[in-house]
């Protein structure tokens, strides 16, 4: 599985992002980051704290993407690229997302 947006997937959110009037994208170079970072926890389904330091602090990221999703940032971009689907990178099977059985009622041991 590709775990990370291509070049030309990047320039097109960056892009888009940048015409957002609420949106502050800074450096490209650390929003891409950013980006990858949100991609990762996606991904992989870890917790925030798993987040490799490679994409910054695991606590900046993920304010930064809960205050996107406030404000329907995430939506936006969805729509947007939504134009021209490439619905490899956007499924989310959940036949591969386990919880604990605890959490389903068993008693811990």
């Amino acid at each position: 599985m590709n775990t990370k947006l291509n070049e030309d997937e990047l320039t097109e959110i960056i892009k888009f992002l940048s015409q957002q009037k609420d949106v502050y994208v800074g450096r490209e170079e650390k929003c891409r980051q950013f980006i990858q970072g949100v991609f990762w926890i996606l991904r992989s389904g870890a917790q925030w704290r798993e987040l490799p330091e490679k994409y910054g602090n695991w606590n900046s990221v993920f304010k930064r993407c809960n205050r996107w999703s406030q404000k329907g940032v995430w939506q936006r971009i969805h729509q947007n690229l939504s134009k021209n689907p490439d619905q490899e990178n956007l499924l989310l099977d959940s036949t591969v997302v386990r919880a604990h059985a605890c959490s389903a009622g068993a008693k811990g041991e």
